[in-house]
């Protein structure tokens, strides 16, 4: 009997445990609350500094007050956000808040077990004096590989769902298993299988995937190129979409091994 997942979740980006991510897990994260408002925040943040609409609606927040109390109370970084102006202090909360989202590490199907550290560099114990053991995401800790590879092409100057057509093509040689709108609104990350027909490793096909899309040399909106490189890392966090910008899923492949 196969596995019924193939890649795991973490529930932020910096400390939590990679775990097993199934249909199961992966469905009410998609579906949350939480994430829903997070990214749909971030982009009407982004939307109305762009267009100079009014910030009132966010500056009068009692978790965005909160948050800045805490980013003036910083020894280094305090004096520097004090200058900032008022928008740029609503996309630094924006970007945190995607920051904060919960994510996906789709190439990699389980990473070992280390100890956590405290602060002093040793190992933190339980109640019975035994190490606290975590699955730490990290390229030295994989054990095993999913076979999916991820691909992010943000910031892109036209629809992302025009990109995702391109995947749809009767000769496309990838097989997509998820596609979904990035938290910016502006990009497309796509899950592909690895194709054994082509070979090589996944930045080789990452780099023919953009080469056959037609987005090896595509300027985005931040003047710059819309291929993250830094997805040839199978340890790649990948932030969880909301369930409405999801595109496509390939539901029994995506989960099952």
């Amino acid at each position: 009997m196969g596995k019924n997942w193939r890649f795991v979740w973490q529930e932020n980006l910096y400390w939590a445990s990679c775990e097993p991510c199934t249909a199961d897990v992966f469905h009410p994260l998609v579906r949350s609350a939480h994430v829903h408002w997070k990214i749909n925040t971030r982009r009407a943040i982004r939307k109305a500094v762009r267009e100079g609409l009014p910030l009132d609606e966010w500056t009068r927040r009692d978790d965005y007050q909160r948050w800045c109390t805490k980013q003036l109370a910083k020894p280094r970084a305090g004096k520097d956000f004090e200058a900032k102006p008022t928008a740029l202090r609503l996309l630094q909360w924006a970007d945190e808040l995607k920051a904060s989202l919960p994510g996906f590490i789709f190439g990699v199907n389980e990473f070992g077990l280390v100890p956590r550290m405290d602060k002093d560099g040793n190992p933190r114990l339980d109640e019975q004096g035994n190490p606290i053991m975590y699955r730490r995401r990290l390229q030295q800790n994989m054990k095993h590989l999913s076979g999916l590879f991820m691909s992010d092409y943000d910031h892109l100057p036209f629809d992302p769902k025009e990109l995702f057509s391109k995947t749809q093509l009767p000769n496309y040689p990838w097989k997509t298993r998820l596609a979904h709108i990035t938290s910016s609104g502006e990009g497309l990350r796509l899950v592909s299988e690895w194709n054994p027909e082509i070979g090589g490793n996944i930045a080789d096909q990452q780099y023919l995937q953009a080469q056959e899309l037609g987005m090896l040399n595509v300027m985005g909106t931040t003047g710059k190129h819309v291929t993250d490189n830094s997805c040839i890392n199978c340890d790649k966090f990948s932030f969880c979409p909301q369930l409405d910008d999801i595109l496509f899923i390939d539901e029994d492949k995506l989960f099952n091994v």
